[in-house]
C-alpha cells in the first residue's frame, strides 16, 4: 500500500513581507480549526526572533514539540537544506503532522528547496507562497514599474543583486500574496498587481492584510508544478551553485545587539527617521524605552517602516506597579524569580538582529547602539526623571 506523503506549503518572500505575520494567524487557525500541524521557522541571524514569536501562540505553547527553529544561516544554502533534512524527518517522525508549513528568511532563493522537495519520499510540496510587499515595491520600484527593467540592466552586466532574488522568488511562486495592501490605493494596488503578473502569468494574485488568509487555503492542493520550473532552474542554477555555499548571500550582512540598557526614546525616533531607507531591509528583535519600563517591546522593522508593539510585561516592571493586583504570593513568587536574573535591570534587556547591506549595516547598528542609555541618563531615570517621549502612547508605528 502506498503510504500518504506529508503536505509541505512554503511561504517565501523578500524580508519584512509578512510572513510571520501570516505564519502566526495560520497557527491561530489550526488551533481553532483542530488541523494538524508542525512548522519550521528559518533566520538568517543567530537570534531566534521569529521562532519567538511564533512559540509564543497558543498551538505552540501548548505543545512545542511542533515548532522547530533553523537560524544562524540561509535554508536554500547547502547548510540549511541539510538542517531542514534533519528536522523534517524529526517533525513526521514524532508528530506525523497533516501540513508543514515552511517559513524561509528573507534572503532564501526558492530553487534549491523545489529541487530538495521534488525527489523528496515523504512529503509532498504543494504550495509556494510568495509574499509581496506592496510598500517596499512602491517606494523602491515605482510600484513595479523599476523590476523588469531594473531587471535586464542586471542581466546584461551579469550582475546579481537583491533583485535578482525578489523576482525569482515571484518566478518560482505557485501563489503570490501582496501584503500590507491596506497601504496602498486601489488603482496603484492593480498597477503593483499586473506588473507582478507580467513576471509570472501563472500564479494567482491575492492580497492579503494583516495576515488574514484562510488555512483551508492551504490544505487540499495538487502537488507543485515542478514542470514549468525546469527550465528557469537550468538557466540559474549555474549562478545558485556560487550562492549555495554562503550563508548569508546577496551582499547582505547581519548583526546582532544585546544589551540590557533601555532606548533613550527621543534618540531612538531620531536616528530611525535618519537610517530607515539607507538599505537596512530588515531589524528585529525585544527592548524597553525608559519611558515605558514596564513594557517588553517587539521591535519590527522592514525598510522604511517600522513597528514597536508591546508583547508583554517585564516582572520588574510589574512588582514595581502599585496597581499590579497581585496578591503577595504571587509577587514573592515574581521577587525570587528575578532574584534569579544577573542583569542590572532585572529581567529587562535588548536582544535585536539587523540586516541589510553590507556597506550600510554598521552605520545603523552603531546609531543604534547610541540610543541606550548612559550612565549619567540611567541615574536620572533612577531619580525619577521624565524623558521625552516622541512615540505615539497606543499603537507604536511609523512609517519613514
Amino acid at each position: 500500500m502506498k503510504s500518504i506523503k506529508t503536505t509541505v506549503v512554503i511561504l517565501n518572500g523578500f524580508l519584512g513581507s509578512g510572513k510571520t505575520t501570516l505564519f502566526r494567524n495560520l497557527l491561530y487557525q489550526s488551533k481553532n480549526k483542530k488541523i494538524s500541524i508542525c512548522a519550521i521557522v528559518n533566520d538568517m541571524s543567530e537570534l531566534d526572533v521569529d521562532g519567538e514569536l511564533l512559540g509564543n501562540t497558543e498551538a505552540i505553547e501548548d505543545n512545542n514539540n511542533l515548532l522547530e527553529s533553523i537560524h544562524d544561516c540561509v535554508l536554500s544554502s547547502k547548510k540549511g537544506i541539510k538542517k531542514l533534512d534533519y528536522v523534517l524527518k524529526k517533525l513526521i517522525g514524532n508528530q506525523k503532522p497533516k501540513l508543514i508549513i515552511i517559513e524561509t528568511s528573507g534572503s532564501c532563493h526558492p530553487l534549491p528547496l523545489v529541487e530538495y522537495f521534488k525527489t523528496h519520499k515523504l512529503v509532498k510540496l504543494t504550495k509556494i507562497l510568495t509574499l509581496v510587499d506592496s510598500l517596499m515595491l512602491a517606494h523602491d520600484y515605482n510600484f513595479g514599474e523599476k523590476l523588469i527593467p531594473q531587471m535586464q540592466s542586471n542581466i546584461s552586466q551579469n550582475k546579481r543583486d537583491i533583485l535578482n532574488l525578489l523576482i525569482e522568488q515571484i518566478m518560482f511562486s505557485s501563489n503570490i500574496l501582496i501584503t500590507k495592501s491596506d497601504r496602498i490605493e486601489k488603482d496603484k494596488l492593480k498597477y503593483i498587481a499586473n506588473k507582478i503578473q507580467a513576471i509570472n502569468p501563472y500564479a494567482p494574485i491575492h492580497s492579503v492584510t494583516f495576515g488574514k488568509l484562510d488555512i483551508e487555503f492551504l490544505i487540499e492542493s495538487s502537488p507543485y508544478d515542478y514542470f514549468r520550473v525546469e527550465k528557469l532552474i537550468e538557466e540559474i542554477k549555474p549562478e545558485l551553485n556560487l550562492e549555495a555555499e554562503a550563508d548569508k548571500p546577496y551582499n547582505l550582512a547581519t548583526r546582532v545587539i544585546k544589551d540590557e540598557r533601555p532606548f533613550h526614546p527621543q534618540r531612538l525616533w531620531d536616528v530611525c527617521h535618519k537610517y530607515l531607507n539607507q538599505r537596512i531591509h530588515r531589524s528585529k528583535g525585544f527592548f524597553w524605552l525608559v519611558t515605558r519600563d514596564k513594557y517588553s517591546l517587539l521591535w519590527n522593522q522592514a525598510a522604511g517602516g517600522i513597528n514597536l508593539e508591546i508583547i508583554g510585561s517585564w516582572r520588574s516592571g510589574i512588582i514595581k506597579d502599585s496597581n499590579n493586583g497581585l496578591s503577595k504570593i504571587e509577587i514573592k513568587i515574581l521577587q525570587d524569580r528575578l532574584a534569579k536574573e544577573s542583569g542590572h535591570f532585572g529581567d529587562r534587556y535588548c536582544d535585536l538582529t539587523v540586516i541589510g547591506d553590507n556597506k550600510q549595516v554598521d552605520i545603523f547598528t552603531s546609531a543604534l547602539k547610541s540610543c541606550f542609555l548612559t550612565d549619567y541618563e540611567i541615574q536620572l531615570w533612577k531619580d525619577g526623571h521624565e524623558f521625552k517621549d516622541p512615540w505615539p502612547k497606543n499603537i507604536i508605528k511609523m512609517i519613514n
